[in-house]
């Protein structure tokens, strides 16, 4: 088993690297890497950004060094985290993990260029002054996780035809709280699905939040789309078996972990690209030439195996539809 200080030396504890490799690389430009996540659930999140970076000849330790920050879903320490990349004068700063760690760069600097990954419109949280010519000093991966939650709480109603009762678990203090939960109200009504909203900001309150639903029994359970959720993944993924409520998740790593089902952009695409940006940029390009990039790759993830462990059988038209079925 590898150990929590290898684990995160892996994945950007430069701190415990000998001392030469840490000379040589503050020789390197380096790329500040943002996350309001935590590193143990990003570790293949993190290999894409690589991979786009390598696309272009950067390879880390080599010619290029990453200084990681992690906010492990607690979104108060995001400023202070960008501050800190902002002082130590990095060439790009990555930001993952929501429209948080966005925000948290930008309010950081104008000067540093930037490269997002966000669930929200960049437009609209004023990261970009138009997704073809994003004019400042940032650009990157808009996935407007905001808009597939209908399309999520539809997919619940074909896996479960009979579903009148479906909740819905939403983080209040959550990227575009708001706004998710106006999308899967209007998606409910026109589903005629009743909804019951639970909340959950904390690890305790998640705990708090399935006794509820135990004593409330619904059919089905969609989750908003939070960071914080995939920082506690395993945490919901092991309620909602203990529980016996069948879940849809933002992300097909919930799947991957024993979860139900996942509709959403491939996530390693995205951070793929931008590595690629990341690379361009410090080839010399600038964020204001180049388009926010949308998502063209979505992925439909059923678990079978938990299908079978909830005594649930999935329609034929929903499983030939599945880019993957777990089995």
């Amino acid at each position: 088993m590898i150990g929590r200080r290898d684990f995160l030396a892996g994945v950007g504890g430069a701190a415990a690297w000998p001392l030469a490799v840490r000379a040589q690389q503050a020789r390197l430009p380096t790329i500040g890497f943002l996350s309001s996540r935590a590193p143990e659930t990003e570790t293949h999140l993190v290999a894409a950004f690589r991979q786009g970076l390598g696309e272009l000849g950067y390879i880390e330790g080599r010619n290029i060094a990453i200084e990681y920050r992690w906010a492990e879903g607690q979104y108060d320490r995001l400023p202070a985290l960008a501050a800190a990349l902002v002082s130590s004068q990095v060439a790009v700063i990555a930001t993952a993990g929501g429209a948080q760690s966005a925000q948290a760069a930008k309010a950081a600097t104008a000067s540093i260029p930037i490269v997002f990954s966000t669930g929200d419109d960049p437009v609209k949280l004023g990261l970009v002054a138009s997704l073809n010519r994003p004019g400042g000093n940032a650009t990157g991966v808009a996935v407007f996780v905001v808009s597939l939650l209908p399309k999520r709480l539809q997919l619940v109603r074909e896996l479960i035809p009979t579903a009148s009762t479906i909740s819905f678990l939403r983080n209040p203090k959550g990227p575009a709280a708001e706004e998710q939960l106006a999308e899967v109200q209007d998606a409910a009504r026109a589903l005629s699905v009743r909804l019951g909203v639970v909340h959950a900001s904390t690890a305790a309150e998640i705990d708090h939040a399935f006794s509820t639903l135990a004593q409330q029994r619904p059919q089905a359970l969609l989750l908003s789309a939070d960071p914080f959720y995939q920082v506690r993944r395993d945490q919901l993924v092991g309620l909602a078996a203990h529980h016996a409520i069948p879940t849809m998740y933002e992300w097909r790593e919930f799947v991957d972990a024993g979860g139900l089902i996942s509709y959403s952009p491939s996530r390693t695409d995205s951070m793929r690209q931008m590595g690629v940006y990341a690379a361009r940029i410090l080839q010399g390009a600038k964020p204001a030439d180049l388009p926010v990039v949308q998502p063209v790759k979505f992925e439909l993830v059923i678990n079978f195996r938990t299908a079978r462990a909830l005594r649930l059988e999935i329609p034929p038209t929903l499983l030939a539809r599945a880019d993957e079925v777990i089995e």
